[in-house]
């Protein structure tokens, strides 16, 4: 029988950016289904220590570890800091992305800069990072974030920093795919439109409303569980159904 619960007991899941918002509840997703857990922030240490508690009330040992994930040095240190409390990560979910709102030529260049960076150097940096040890293991999985139009090319002058690093995050997504497997870890994507809580406000949402945050974990639990094991490089719109050109 084919069994689409995870179960997690003897993981440990690195989310970055699990402080708040959709990483904190994807986060506790991974605890209640029986990981370790690594709460990653850069600023938000009493919100990191929040969910961290939240964490362990689930029955997960959960730390808090700091850093910003565009500086290398600071991923090693981050890592580092979860592989002495926890061991080694097993579970990387690439959560950070920094959303720009403008039109592109309105954007300053540190805002793009900040945005690829976030988006893409720093989901390249984590998953470097970690995969050796997976690889020793022979069994990982890695799940980055994207963006739903990203998918099919589809971007507007508006954010457009943040489209075009996403679909460089889905092509990575496809490249580490092809280069991880023999190694027994998989590594794919999840593609929110509008999420609950979102930054954004979008007036004409797929089924009346944005995707919750148990929409956005539902298909990351899945790809983390022994029935996935043979997808990899994959993605997952988490859109409602959304045509982008209806």
């Amino acid at each position: 029988m084919i069994d689409l619960n995870p179960n997690l007991t003897g993981r440990t899941a690195l989310v970055t950016g699990s402080a708040k918002r959709v990483g904190r509840e994807v986060l506790l997703n991974l605890a209640d289904a029986g990981a370790d857990v690594a709460v990653h922030y850069r600023e938000s240490k009493t919100e990191a220590e929040e969910t961290a508690d939240a964490a362990r009330d689930l029955g997960a040992r959960a730390t808090t570890v700091q850093g910003d994930i565009t500086v290398s040095q600071e991923v090693d240190s981050l890592v580092e800091d979860c592989e002495s409390t926890l061991g080694s990560v097993d579970i990387l979910i690439n959560t950070v992305g920094p959303f720009p709102r403008g039109n592109w030529d309105e954007l300053s260049f540190n805002e793009w800069k900040r945005t690829i960076e976030g988006c893409l150097y720093g989901t390249y940096l984590c998953s470097q990072r970690v995969l050796p040890a997976m690889r020793q293991e022979e069994w990982g999985r890695i799940i980055n974030f994207g963006v739903a139009d990203a998918r099919d090319d589809h971007s507007l002058p508006l954010n457009f920093p943040y489209f075009a690093a996403k679909k460089a995050v889905l092509m990575f997504t496809r490249a580490l795919a092809y280069d991880t497997q023999y190694d027994g870890i998989t590594v794919n994507t999840v593609s929110p439109f509008v999420v609950e809580n979102s930054v954004v406000d979008v007036v004409d949402l797929p089924r009346n409303r944005p995707a919750s945050f148990e929409d956005v974990a539902a298909p990351i639990l899945f790809f983390c569980s022994d029935a996935a094991s043979y997808l990899s490089g994959q993605n997952i719109a988490v859109d409602g159904g959304r045509l982008h050109e209806a």
